[in-house]
């Protein structure tokens, strides 16, 4: 479902305080970047490590899928280091990241890596199916691999933070990148994601936010598709680096992630309606 465009633009106010917000989470991740370049440890990984408090994670329901994040552009799983906190603090015990390298080129490649990456999440853990949360590129990524390489039959739920679904008219900014000219509007990759995908087995919840001054226009952050089961998430107040560290957007992944009912209509949860603020 997508909503319909912006008719006035975000209050001045409104829009400072989200790129103060910005900037203070900017000065957080690049401290954090560091921890985040190696890759992470799987075998017998205790919940605790992630933050998990041992009684809560004991009554986590068994069925649970793995969580796979999925980081944007030039960026590293450190990026998730709060939501995967928020999650292992409410029962979520299989929790995974996959780096993959600033260099790559192509769309198609990341996506073919996240294939393998996630069968080999499944052999370990004896899951058949896995849940992704992708910012920006990567929900982008993980949505190519759903439609195109046939990942519905291993992902139940993606969710994507600020993914340029329709492509953004900021990458040309960056255009000497050949995987930043493939979140153009107009790419190839984002056409190959217009086309039919009868049969989907993915369930999407997107959220997007009227002040992400790096998806332009703001809306190309929906899932707008005939043949998918999509939810589009607003979030308000906050910008594009924001949203996999604002509590809010925390609580709305987790209940999206809990959610194993498709829907076509809007989901709704506090901060993330599409009339309440998240700061």
């Amino acid at each position: 479902m997508k909503p319909p465009s912006l008719p006035f633009p975000a209050p001045p106010t409104a829009l400072l305080r989200a790129t103060a917000l910005e900037l203070v989470v900017l000065a957080g991740h690049a401290l954090l970047y560091p921890t985040g370049i190696a890759g992470e440890r799987h075998p017998g990984r205790d919940p605790a490590d992630d933050g998990a408090e041992p009684a809560r994670a004991a009554l986590a329901p068994a069925d649970r899928p793995p969580v796979v994040f999925l980081h944007g552009f030039i960026d590293n799983r450190s990026v998730f280091v709060l939501l995967r906190r928020s999650l292992a603090r409410h029962g979520w015990t299989r929790l995974e990241s996959l780096n993959y390298s600033p260099l790559t080129s192509d769309i198609r490649t990341a996506a073919e890596l996240l294939d393998r990456h996630i069968e080999e999440i499944c052999a370990r853990t004896g899951h058949h199916r896995v849940d992704v949360v992708g910012h920006s590129l990567g929900g982008l990524i993980a949505r190519y691999y759903v439609q195109r390489l046939a990942g519905d039959r291993r992902v139940r739920t993606l969710v994507t933070l600020g993914t340029p679904h329709a492509g953004t008219a900021v990458a040309p900014l960056a255009g000497a990148l050949p995987i930043v000219r493939q979140m153009r509007r107009g790419s190839a990759p984002v056409e190959e994601l217009r086309l039919p995908a009868p049969g989907c087995r993915t369930r999407f919840v997107s959220f997007w936010s009227e002040l992400d001054r790096v998806i332009v226009p703001a809306e190309a952050a929906c899932v707008d598709h005939p043949d998918l089961d999509a939810v589009n998430v607003r979030v308000t107040g906050i910008g594009h680096l924001a949203l996999p560290v604002h509590p809010a957007v925390a609580t709305a992944v987790r209940r999206a992630l809990d959610d194993a009912e498709p829907t076509r209509e809007a989901g709704a949860a506090p901060g993330t309606t599409p009339s309440a603020p998240a700061a």
